[in-house]
């Protein structure tokens, strides 16, 4: 089922998500429609928050095909690389906004997959990004959050203004 996507300011994504006690069937029933709305949006990477559940829950795929789905719960990042890059980082939740985000370049998770068993992921480049990226709106932290004060006003004003213009006048 495809979810809805919070966009900013829904309270949602500023809070700390709470972690999963266990993988039940309610848990990968979320972390299948999180992956269905995540490819229809279409995106790379989606966290529980995104679609209005606190929990600390997150999906992504960045193959080319689309055909290599992560189902991650209680995501922990364990080990983060010294080397860092910068890229470009949109969000679902703030649609038609990007900057440009400095980021380790390598990272390694530790997580719940959707059998409940704990799981080690090393990572680098595009599925390092998503990964870091994804887990910060666990903790209720956006990627402008990540961009000098002036950038992040520039980008959330722009961001404001587009959706004023999304949304009819009310008469």
């Amino acid at each position: 089922m495809i979810l809805r996507i919070r966009t900013y300011p829904d309270p949602v994504l500023r809070r700390r998500a709470v972690p999963v006690e266990g993988v039940d069937e309610r848990i990968r029933r979320l972390l299948d429609d999180m992956l269905e709305t995540m490819y229809a949006a279409p995106g790379i990477g989606l966290a529980a928050p995104q679609v209005g559940e606190s929990l600390r829950v997150i999906v992504a795929d960045v193959s080319e095909e689309k055909n290599a789905p992560l189902r991650m719960v209680n995501p922990e990042i364990t080990w983060r690389s010294q080397t860092t890059a910068v890229a470009e980082e949109g969000c679902l939740s703030l649609p038609e906004i990007y900057g440009e985000v400095e980021r380790p370049e390598a990272v390694e998770v530790r997580y719940l997959d959707e059998t409940g068993a704990e799981r080690t992921l090393r990572a680098e480049g595009l599925l390092a990004r998503c990964l870091q990226h994804e887990i910060d709106h666990l903790d209720g932290v956006l990627f402008v959050d990540r961009l000098s004060p002036v950038r992040r006003s520039v980008l959330l004003r722009r961001y404001g203004k587009l959706r004023r213009q999304r949304t009819p006048a009310k008469v």
